[in-house]
């Protein structure tokens, strides 16, 4: 009775084995696959890693004295939607020139502020100490303010972020 069931070709409890097997393995990628694609969507999409971000009229700041301006830009990182805050001083003297510098020391990333009666920025982490040009006058920094990429379109000045 061995040798016919062998012969007989496909039996009662290998079909039903197989459909259920079928069937299971239907149901797992139904569910299977989209849950995956949930799960590493946010890593696959392209990121903005740049932008111009307007900061104004050009005509609206004041000549001579730094100006801060300050943004946030929110960036998606997975599953993580973090908000990262830029500040911008920005200077423009009597013959046009302008300067767009950051606010962030050079040190260990504290903000500095701009002080009109030292005609400096101070860093008040570690007392570092900046010119009006963003040069390093005294301090543990080791580098000079960074500067922001700019250009003027419709006398609306924009600064150039590039994140990390």
């Amino acid at each position: 009775m061995a040798d016919s069931e062998s012969t007989a070709g496909l039996g009662r409890r290998s079909f039903v084995t197989g459909v259920v097997g079928l069937l299971g393995g239907i149901i797992a990628a139904v569910v299977g696959l989209p849950a995956i694609g949930y799960w590493l969507g946010p890593s696959l999409k392209k990121h903005e890693t740049e932008a111009w971000v307007p900061l104004g009229l050009l005509e609206a700041i004041p000549e001579g004295e730094p100006t801060l301006f300050t943004f946030s830009r929110t960036r998606q990182v997975g599953w993580e939607r973090l908000a990262l805050s830029y500040g911008v001083y920005v200077v423009r003297s009597a013959g046009g020139q302008i300067e767009a510098l950051s606010n962030v020391c050079t040190h260990l990333s504290c903000r500095v502020t701009w002080k009109p009666e030292a005609n400096q920025y101070q860093c008040p982490c570690h007392d570092g100490r900046f010119a009006r040009d963003g040069s390093i006058i005294s301090g543990p920094q080791p580098r000079p303010l960074d500067r922001f990429a700019f250009k003027i379109e419709d006398g609306t000045l924009l600064v150039h972020v590039v994140e990390a």
